[in-house]
């Protein structure tokens, strides 16, 4: 008998995507978020805005290197930014998904981004959305908190969230790349991450805790 033809997923049929927002701490927030928006290589994802946030559709490559652009230009300008950042794959209750129940898929790896060259404070939490009874949601936890201590990011544990802080694209690598990862054997995961840039103060040394 023949054999069945491979199913071949795509970013819209698996509903990857993210949603993002950019808070710039200045009287000119608008311009820099829309200037941002408007001259960042779209790299041919889904991209629409609304006054709460841009949501993201398609692969992961893009998704990371467009976030690490689009907050990367708005950082650089030394204006107090807050960005926050919500991953989803999976689909159970998405608009666009025809995955079947069961199902798990994310490539084999990611493009590490080039540095963004401004340094980034970041509150990480990963869910791996498995319901089975035998699921174990720590396990891929700590290993992408692991992994985020392999790339020198990870600077130690809060209330609910995994402390990072680096270069940008470092953070948004380590954090991109271990929701891919979990993707890999859970269908359905979602990732949140809330980040500072050029605060006027702060808290951790960015040192700590990182190896």
């Amino acid at each position: 008998m023949p054999t069945p033809p491979t199913t071949v997923f795509t970013a819209t049929s698996y509903g990857v995507g993210a949603r993002f927002s950019l808070h710039p701490m200045t009287d000119g927030f608008a311009d820099l978020i829309l200037t941002a928006l408007r001259e960042t290589d779209s790299r041919g994802l889904q991209i629409s805005t609304d006054e709460v946030s841009t949501f993201l559709r398609g692969p992961e490559d893009d998704l990371l290197a467009y976030l690490a652009d689009t907050i990367g230009a708005v950082a650089r300008t030394g204006v107090h930014t807050a960005a926050h950042v919500l991953f989803s794959r999976g689909c159970p209750g998405e608009v666009e998904c025809t995955v079947a129940d069961g199902t798990a898929q994310a490539p084999a790896a990611l493009t590490r981004p080039a540095p963004a060259h401004v340094q980034a404070a970041a509150h990480w939490a990963l869910y791996p959305l498995e319901d089975s009874p035998t699921a174990d949601h720590m396990a891929a936890i700590y290993a992408a908190i692991e992994h985020a201590r392999d790339l020198g990011v990870l600077t130690g544990s809060e209330h609910y969230v995994t402390r990072l802080d680096g270069d940008l694209a470092d953070v948004l690598y380590a954090v991109t790349d271990g929701w891919r990862e979990v993707g890999t054997q859970v269908r359905h995961v979602a990732s949140h991450l809330s980040l500072s840039l050029n605060s006027p103060t702060t808290t951790h040394s960015p040192a700590a805790g990182a190896r």
